[in-house]
This record gives C-alpha cells, sequence and structure tokens, in this order.
C-alpha cells in the first residue's frame, strides 16, 4: 500500500503556501470593497470582498493544521533519531498490561489474521481512515458550525502536541517483537516502505490514531443535535480494534491517548485558555475592511443557520 503521508519538510511547505494564499486572498479581496460606489455595484463589491474573506479563512485554517502535521512528522523524525531503548520500553508495556489484566493483544489479533479480506481492511482502515476522517470533521465543523470550530480545533492542538512530548521517547510497536503478527507487512499494504515519505515505527505510545478518532466521536457527539450522531461512535471502536488487531499500538497506547484528549478539554476549561475558544473567525475580513464591521454578528447567524439547515439548531 502505498504511504500517501507527506514528510516534514513538504507539510511544512504546504502550510506555508496556505498562510501564503490566505494572506493574497485578504488584500486582493480589500480593493474589491471598495473599488464601487453606490447600489448594486457597492453590493457586488461586499460580496466578493466577503467570499475572498471566506476563503482566506479557509486557507488559513487548513495552513494551521498543515503546520500541526507537520510539526508531528518533525516529532516522528527526532523519535527515530534517539530510537535506543524503544524495545524494551515496548516489552515494558507488556508487563504492564499484565499485570494491569488489560486484554491481549494476541487475542485480536487472532480475530481477523485467519481472514485474509478482515485482515485486509483492518489494514486498509488503519492507513486511510486516520486523516481523511479528521479531515471531514474539521471541513464539516468549519463549514457548518463555525462558532463551534475553535474548541475543537484548540482540543485537537494540545491532544496533538501532548502526543508530540510523549513520542519524543521512542517506543517500538507490538508488531516489531517476537510473537506478534504485522498484518500490513504479510499483505504488502505496509505504509513504512515508501522512501522518502516514510513515517516513524518508534512513535506508537501514545496512539494519535486512536486520540484523532475519540476526538471525532467526542465533536460531533458534542455539536450535532441530530438523532443519528452516536453512530459517530463506531470509528473510534473501529479504529481501537483496528490499531490492536494489526499489531500497530498496544492497548496502553490507546489508554494514553484518551487521557491526553481528557486532559485537553478540561485545561481548555480553565478560564485562561477558555478566552482561545471565545474567538469566532468568520472569514469575512473582507466585509470589515470595507466598512461592515456592525453586520458581522448577524452574518454568522445566518451561516450558521445555513448549516443548521441540515443539522437543527445547536444544542446549549
Amino acid at each position: 500500500m502505498q504511504n500517501l503521508q507527506l514528510g516534514w519538510q513538504p507539510a511544512t511547505l504546504l502550510s506555508a503556501g496556505l498562510f501564503t494564499a490566505a494572506t493574497a486572498s485578504t488584500r486582493l479581496s480589500r480593493p474589491a470593497a471598495g473599488a464601487q460606489a453606490g447600489g448594486g455595484a457597492q453590493a457586488g463589491g461586499g460580496a466578493r470582498a466577503a467570499g475572498g474573506g471566506r476563503a482566506a479563512a479557509y486557507l488559513r485554517e487548513a495552513g494551521l493544521v498543515a503546520a500541526l502535521y507537520a510539526l508531528w512528522q518533525l516529532a516522528c523524525t527526532v523519535s527515530v533519531l534517539g530510537g535506543g531503548g524503544a524495545f524494551g520500553r515496548a516489552r515494558e508495556i507488556v508487563v504492564i498490561e499484565r499485570a494491569a489484566r488489560l486484554p491481549s493483544e494476541h487475542a485480536a489479533q487472532r480475530l481477523v489474521t485467519g481472514h485474509p479480506l478482515l485482515t485486509q481492511a483492518a489494514n486498509w482502515y488503519y492507513a486511510a481512515m486516520h486523516f481523511a476522517a479528521l479531515g471531514v470533521l474539521l471541513l464539516w465543523l468549519f463549514a457548518r458550525h463555525r462558532r463551534r470550530y475553535p474548541e475543537v480545533r484548540n482540543v485537537l492542538v494540545l491532544l496533538t502536541a501532548g502526543s508530540l512530548l510523549i513520542q519524543l521517547v521512542p517506543v517500538a510497536p507490538p508488531r516489531l517483537l517476537p510473537g506478534y503478527v504485522d498484518t500490513a507487512a504479510r499483505y504488502g499494504q505496509s505504509v513504512y516502505g515508501v522512501s522518502g515519505l516514510s513515517v516513524d515505527q518508534l512513535g506508537a505510545m501514545p496512539s494519535v490514531h486512536v486520540g484523532w478518532a475519540l476526538l471525532i466521536g467526542w465533536a460531533v457527539v458534542r455539536v450535532s443535535p441530530s438523532r443519528y450522531r452516536w453512530w459517530v461512535l463506531a470509528h473510534p471502536v473501529l479504529t481501537v480494534f483496528v490499531v490492536v488487531a494489526t499489531a500497530n499500538h498496544f492497548w496502553l497506547d490507546g489508554i494514553v491517548a484518551a487521557a491526553l484528549l481528557a486532559a485537553a478539554i478540561g485545561l481548555l476549561r480553565l478560564p485562561v485558555l477558555a478566552r482561545l475558544t471565545a474567538g469566532v473567525d468568520d472569514g469575512d475580513a473582507g466585509r470589515r475592511g470595507a466598512g461592515h464591521g456592525r453586520q458581522r454578528r448577524p452574518d454568522l447567524v445566518q451561516i450558521d443557520r445555513g448549516g443548521d439547515q441540515l443539522v437543527g439548531p445547536h444544542r446549549a
């Protein structure tokens, strides 16, 4: 399976390009708002400015996510360079899990290894759904629930940053230890063998896969008022099972990721950090430049209602 994950260098360039495009979009939208005067011409200029402002907002947020991803990949590189003791720490995790009477990773593997199609599906889910599901979540929030987006974005930043700090201490995944089956390597689906696009194999603790999947479940259940929102919890459940059954992570890797998510949510409820989620980036920089600052709050309501036509009113 081809590894489509970018290394930290191209991810950094992508982030810089997105921020540059956002700046250019903001600047180009300003003349459009003031160039026309009177009646419908002025309204048309304001509409173009609003469109440019919204595009800039999307580009800025995409640039931030790309920068966060680049930082994660860079930390993985540092972990690989300091890989001494990674296998010893993995064996210590096995001892801790046995002492805590956690389920065996071998038992989870036996559920899939006897079924080639199921095993290959698990490998695919591990490789493909990690970034795709998070991208869909962020796009949905930004487009449909703009006022709730900053909170989830900031939880994502804290969760990923905490994971990076721990991943600086290398820990080998179970698939690299004797007695475990590397299911992806068995079927030629490994994402770790593509030259130039390799990702760290010794950053198994904690599981960012599990952390992001739990974040997706928490965000959708918290934001969406739909009666069907609970189905999203199938994603973290499947992710937890898949990362263990494919021997990419220990159970403890997911437990630590869940603790980091809970800590990130708790920290952002502190009065000082709560202010980070108070602001709303409505993407209307062009309108503000055209002297429409007083329309900002009604526009936000209009944008949010547009999304709520599909999912209903916000919960308190």
